[in-house]
């Protein structure tokens, strides 16, 4: 179990680590240009030295220092932020003391929760707002991207661990599934991951069974999600053997799929990928028969008693 962990705590680790800095190359990659890196910080100090240019500035918890250049935008959910540098962008602080310093130049708005402190001294070139007033997602970009994946790896991690909780047997059941069909899994993963939907739209059409239609499509999402847990659990058990605990081995393939789920795109097929093999890998251990449960050897008879 304990190396299980520690294999999870490391590929999570190098893996999320790695795919905050390879969504911003990728972009770059692709329109040819060079811009300065995006800085995210989940939990600590954010810092952009004087001198040092960043391209936007995420901070989830703790502090945040901006004495250098920031080209897009700030963005604090909870903490301190204190503001000596250039912002080109806005700068949207959610929870927390806001304080510009004088000299300070914000050319967008500034928006936060409470009242900032500006200094005499400071220039902000946008609008003074509060976050009851105006909360736009769409420019928050790399922030509401880190939103949704933080949100949706938390919902899976807690559906794969009470899934496994509850039905134990679901473990032995992917493997075999996994490891003796794999084409007919992906085949009824196609078939169960389009169709659906399709099904759900005509029972739209009809008037009768309009209800049964709106009920198929609001339950698609939860069911891709079971199909995308079901693969983790795959993958895992690939790279965790049994007798490792399933829920070891849940760990470590939902943190790689998590970790490819906050790349932009890749992420995305990523998930699709997922949820295709998954549902198939449910459709295939549905019908398998169940193992037989293993015959518990005789009881040794008791030993004849000792003459006296």
């Amino acid at each position: 179990m304990r190396s299980g962990v520690r294999l999870t705590v490391g590929v999570l680790a190098s893996l999320v680590f790695g795919a905050l800095l390879a969504g911003p190359a990728l972009a770059q990659a692709s329109t040819g240009q060079t811009s300065p890196r995006d800085q995210v910080v989940l939990n600590g100090k954010l810092t952009v030295a004087e001198g040092e240019t960043v391209g936007t500035a995420l901070l989830v918890h703790g502090t945040a220092t901006i004495d250098g250049t920031v080209t897009d935008a700030v963005v604090v959910f909870d903490g301190r932020t204190d503001i000596s540098g250039t912002v080109h962008g806005d700068v949207f602080v959610f929870n927390g003391p806001v304080t510009v310093r004088s000299g300070a130049v914000i050319d967008g708005d500034l928006v936060t929760r409470q009242i900032p402190t500006v200094e005499s001294g400071a220039t902000v070139r946008g609008q003074q707002q509060r976050v009851s007033a105006r909360f736009n997602t769409g420019d928050l970009g790399l922030a509401s991207r880190v939103i949704w994946w933080v949100g949706y790896s938390v919902s899976t991690l807690v559906l794969g661990l009470l899934l496994l909780l509850i039905a134990p047997a679901l473990d032995p059941a992917i493997v075999r599934a996994a490891r003796d069909r794999v084409g007919g899994a992906i085949g009824l993963g196609l078939a169960v991951f389009f169709l659906l939907p399709i099904v759900a739209v005509l029972f739209l059409v009809v008037v009768i069974a309009i209800p049964l239609g709106l009920f198929l499509l609001l339950s698609l999402a939860l069911l891709y999600t079971v199909g995308y847990v079901a693969a983790a659990q795959a993958l895992g058990r690939r790279l965790v053997k049994p007798p490792t605990s399933r829920f070891a081995a849940y760990l470590a393939g939902w943190a790689i799929l998590r970790a490819f789920g906050i790349i932009p795109l890749v992420g995305s097929v990523v998930w699709t990928l997922a949820a295709i093999f998954g549902l198939g890998i449910l459709w295939v251990a549905a019908r398998q028969p169940a193992l037989a449960p293993t015959p518990e050897a005789p009881a040794m008879p008791p030993p004849p008693p000792v003459p006296a």
